[in-house]
C-alpha cells in the first residue's frame, strides 16, 4: 500500500475543514447527505453511461493499482539481461530457452526470449513487442479515463445540486431569516463536486498516468535489451547502454558489489 496517497488525501481534507472552521464555520454545515447523494450518485451514473461495462468491471482493480505502491524492477531487469547476454555469448541463443518457462520473469520479457530462441527477425520482434506495449498502455488509459470522466462530471453534478437547492429556496421566500442558511446549504453540493473532482478523481487519474509512464519506459528498455542480446552485444556494452534509463543513485546501486 502506498501510504503517501493516503496521507496526502487525509491531509487535504483536514486542511479544507480546518480552514472552514477557523473562518467561523460550523463543521456540521459541511455534512449534507442530500448533496452527497446528488453529487456521488450523479457522478457514478454519468461515468457508467459513458464507459463500457467491460472497462467498468476493472474499476476495483484499477483503484487498487492507484493505492498500491509500485516497485521499480529496472535494476533487477538490467542485471537479468546482463546474465542472459553472458549466457548467450558463451553457449548460444538457444541456451536461454530454460528461462522461458520461469514464471518469476515478466511475461513480456519471456515473450521476447521466446521469439529470440525461435529465431524471429529482429524487426518482427521489435514490432510485436511494441504492439503489446501499445495494448498495455491502452488498457491502462481505459482505467485512467474512468477517473478523468468522474473528475469532469463531479463539478457539474455539484452545480446541478446547487441549482436544485436554490429552486427550493426560491420556492419558499416567506421567511427571509431562513433565506441565508438555505442558500448556504444549497452551495454545499457545488463544494462536494469540486472537492471530489480535485482531491480524489483527478489526482488518482494523474497517479495512474505516472504509473503507466513508468511501466512503459521499463518495457521499452526491455525491448532494447532483448534486441541487443539477439544481436550478440557484450554484457558490459548492454549495461552501459541501459544505464541511460537509471538515475545516478540507481546506477551506483546497479554496480554495487561489481567490478566496473
Amino acid at each position: 500500500m502506498d501510504v503517501t496517497i493516503i496521507i496526502s488525501l487525509i491531509f487535504s481534507f483536514i486542511c479544507i475543514i480546518l480552514g472552514f472552521t477557523l473562518e467561523g464555520g460550523a463543521l456540521g454545515a459541511l455534512l449534507q447527505h442530500t448533496a452527497a447523494i446528488i453529487v456521488l450518485g450523479g457522478t457514478v451514473g454519468a461515468v457508467g453511461i459513458s464507459t463500457s461495462g467491460k472497462v467498468l468491471k476493472r474499476f476495483p482493480k484499477v483503484l487498487l493499482v492507484a493505492f498500491k505502491k509500485r516497485e521499480s524492477n529496472t535494476i533487477e531487469n538490467i542485471k537479468f539481461f546482463k546474465e542472459m547476454a553472458t549466457k548467450t555469448r558463451k553457449d548460444g541463443l538457444l541456451s536461454i530457452e530454460s528461462n522461458i518457462n520461469d514464471t518469476s520473469i515478466d511475461p513480456f520479457i519471456r515473450k521476447g526470449l521466446q521469439m529470440i530462441v525461435d529465431g524471429v527477425n529482429p524487426d518482427i520482434i521489435k514490432s510485436s513487442l511494441e504492439t503489446r506495449l501499445e495494448q498495455i498502455s491502452e488498457r491502462h488509459h481505459q482505467g485512467i479515463d474512468i477517473f478523468e470522466a468522474a473528475g469532469g462530471y463531479a463539478p457539474t453534478m455539484g452545480i446541478i445540486g446547487t441549482v436544485m437547492g436554490l429552486v427550493q429556496v426560491l420556492g419558499s421566500l416567506d421567511d427571509p431569516d431562513e433565506l441565508g442558511p438555505k442558500i448556504a446549504v444549497a452551495f454545499i453540493a457545488t463544494l462536494y463536486g469540486i472537492a471530489t473532482a480535485n482531491l480524489i478523481w483527478l489526482p488518482i487519474a494523474n497517479k495512474l498516468k505516472a504509473l503507466n509512464d513508468e511501466e512503459i519506459i521499463e518495457k521499452e528498455m526491455c525491448i532494447e535489451a532483448l534486441l541487443l542480446i539477439q544481436e550478440g552485444v557484450s554484457p558490459t556494452a548492454i549495461m552501459g547502454k541501459l544505464e541511460g534509463y537509471l538515475t545516478e543513485s540507481e546506477i551506483e546501486t546497479l554496480y554495487l558489489g561489481e567490478e566496473v
